[in-house]
């Protein structure tokens, strides 16, 4: 039996490409998967959802997965945009928000006047040459800049096809400004290791299951966690060519790796 599957107490779970498509539509579920989030709940295992999705808030975002069938609640969900309002109240710094319009109540709490930094999201259409060249002129304008990114992903897979994410334009921004940016979501150690807090597990009895082999499975991995990925979502064949990053495991779908890991307890 798999090595990789042994003594596992907790799950995490990346969300679109592993459990649904996203797309235009809402999106569709991926086969076998919501029987599989189904069949860990039963086990008794701890489980936590890990999204980078910043197109909607948490509420929305679980009312859609509810719709598509998933036992999920937004006490279950670690994702970056609640965590980046932590980070902008502990260190007094008011955002210019360039996120998705459907993202913007999660930061209704903020003080946005006068911004002294940059939050960027997946803003999808927002991502104009206005937009951008707004948030440039922020961050070029401060004395030493501050850009927060929720994520860096490069792109991700909708039912129409691939579509270009956060971390294209981050990498704008950081270019344009001579900035690094401080990354909050997957794979910055902070997001992992607030998900096994709040599973209560330690890394090296956790595995993580994604599509993303550098953001899902590299991420994991820099945290002492085990991590597969799927050949789902995002997932091309050259992945598993990655010069640098090699999943302990790769598996056809979350239901698959599922069906290995019960096997175990």
């Amino acid at each position: 039996m798999a090595a990789w599957a042994r003594a596992v107490r907790g799950m995490l779970l990346d969300v679109s490409g592993v459990l649904y498509d996203s797309g235009g539509d809402g999106g569709v579920p991926i086969a076998g998967s919501v029987e599989a989030v189904r069949r860990i709940k039963a086990s008794g295992l701890k489980l936590r959802f890990c999204t980078n999705e910043t197109q909607a808030t948490r509420e929305k975002f679980v009312k859609k997965l509810q719709g598509m069938g998933f036992d999920i609640s937004m006490a279950e969900v670690t994702a970056p945009a609640p965590a980046a309002c932590r980070i902008l109240k502990e260190r007094s710094l008011r955002p210019h928000l360039l996120v998705h319009n459907d993202l913007v109540a999660e930061f209704a709490e903020i003080d946005k006047a006068n911004p002294n930094c940059v939050v960027i999201g997946d803003a999808a259409e927002n991502f104009t040459y206005a937009n951008l060249n707004e948030a440039f002129r922020v961050l070029i304008g401060m004395e030493k800049p501050v850009l927060i990114s929720l994520g860096r992903g490069r792109y991700y897979k909708e039912t129409d096809g691939l579509k270009l994410d956060v971390g294209a334009y981050m990498k704008a921004l950081e270019y344009a400004c001579d900035v690094q940016a401080e990354v909050v979501g997957k794979p910055a150690k902070t997001f992992f290791e607030s998900a096994l807090a709040e599973m209560g597990v330690p890394a090296q009895q956790a595995i993580m299951i994604g599509d993303d082999i550098v953001n899902d499975v590299g991420g994991a991995q820099r945290c002492g966690l085990r991590a597969l990925q799927v050949r789902t979502g995002k997932y091309r064949p050259c992945d598993e060519n990655h010069p640098d990053v090699k999943p302990d495991a790769y598996v056809n779908n979350l239901a698959e790796a599922v069906d290995i890991i019960l096997q175990q307890l």
